[in-house]
């Protein structure tokens, strides 16, 4: 959890449609304007006392452990708080139900993942059960002992059976999945490129990789190709974040949405699919106005892009015209509010509400 406010480069918005002060706001046709509660549905910290909730998706069908509609959460630290040392997802049901579903064993490991285990936002679950998540590993929870890690496959039963590193894996720390039954598609933001070597100072050249998988009726999972699609984004690191940079990803209509971080801005990867080269940075949707840091993302089934705030406690909803129409404040613990705690989120099945992680007391949130 970040124990400090991070300021981020201040741009002007595209278009901002609400005043920030005031509480929650919401213009004509918002997504989140129809939710009202804040509901706890469990903490997220394993018997192993893992801390820092990150990674946040919705269990799609059942499978092996896996029980449809339930959510799995991966911890980014571990029982001592030292960030890039978190090895376990768990899984809770929405009634509040919660059981450890992996522990992943740096030691026995069946493929190479550089530095070890330190499991980021980086977590997708397939309809066929398999799940994939990131690790950004450290040794003591200092960006000076990151490593580039890799993603780990685990089944629906949560043994790990596979990594990818390498080709572009470096530091993966956010992802989102395509489903297409024989295959799947990984959009992966990458945050150490160049950063360690040059800390303190920020580097441009943060990516997002288009990772292409072929899904077999039987064996694992295995990659058919890896192509830079986002290239060039700000990344630096931070003793309080351990890294900032391109994190949040959400996919809609041929578009890949990225929560550019360090430039305060919601970045937008055309032809996201098909490309066969980099986008740069990518057309800016969105930047500045009620945006202060977006770390997760998600797309709403309306196709707002809906994104947390790391320098406050904020979710932002904005159009993919770039208007910012609403805003809720989901946690306002700490100084200034809610800084640091929003990381993973997750559109509740039927669009009845937005799951999300609070660092702040490690559990799992609904807004509904």
């Amino acid at each position: 959890m970040r124990q400090q406010w991070r300021a981020g480069i201040i741009m002007v918005a595209t278009v901002v449609a609400l005043a920030v002060a005031g509480g929650p706001a919401y213009a004509a046709g918002s997504f989140i304007g129809q939710f009202h509660t804040i509901t706890t549905i469990r903490s997220t910290v394993p018997a192993n006392g893992d801390l820092n909730p990150y990674g946040t998706v919705v269990v799609p069908r059942s499978v092996g452990r896996l029980h449809q509609g339930d959510v799995l959460v991966s911890n980014f630290n571990n029982s001592a708080n030292l960030q890039g040392t978190g090895t376990t997802i768990v899984e809770i049901s929405p009634s509040g139900s919660r059981h450890l579903f992996a522990q992943i064993d740096a030691a026995h490991l069946p493929g190479a993942c550089p530095g070890g285990v330190g499991l980021t936002t980086a977590l997708a679950v397939l309809r066929s059960g398999w799940v994939i998540v990131g690790s950004l590993p450290t040794k003591d929870g200092t960006a000076a002992t990151a490593k580039a890690g890799c993603l780990i496959v685990l089944t629906s039963t949560g043994n790990v059976v596979e990594t990818f590193s390498g080709d572009g894996i470096n530091g993966p720390w956010d992802m989102t999945a395509l489903d297409r039954g024989d295959s799947a598609v990984l959009f992966v933001t990458n945050v150490l490129n160049g950063t360690v070597a040059a800390s303190p100072n920020v580097v441009h050249r943060g990516t997002v990789l288009r990772i292409i998988l072929r899904v077999p009726d039987y064996g694992i999972p295995y990659r058919l190709s890896t192509t830079v699609i986002g290239s060039g984004f700000p990344e630096r690191t931070d003793p309080a974040a351990l890294v900032i940079g391109p994190t949040g990803v959400g996919f809609d209509d041929g578009t890949l949405y990225v929560a550019d971080s360090l430039d305060n801005r919601i970045a937008a990867l055309h032809n996201a699919w098909y490309r066969d080269d980099s986008a740069g940075t990518g057309d800016t949707v969105s930047s500045g106005g009620l945006l202060n840091d977006p770390l997760g993302l998600a797309i709403a089934p309306d196709d707002h892009i809906l994104t947390v705030n790391g320098n406050d406690g904020n979710l932002v909803e904005t159009t993919p015209h770039g208007a910012q129409i609403a805003h809720r404040l989901l946690d306002s613990s700490g100084s200034p509010p809610g800084a640091g705690a929003l990381f993973g989120l997750a559109v509740r099945p039927g669009g009845t509400g937005v799951y999300f992680v609070d660092d702040a007391d490690n559990t799992l949130k609904l807004l509904h």
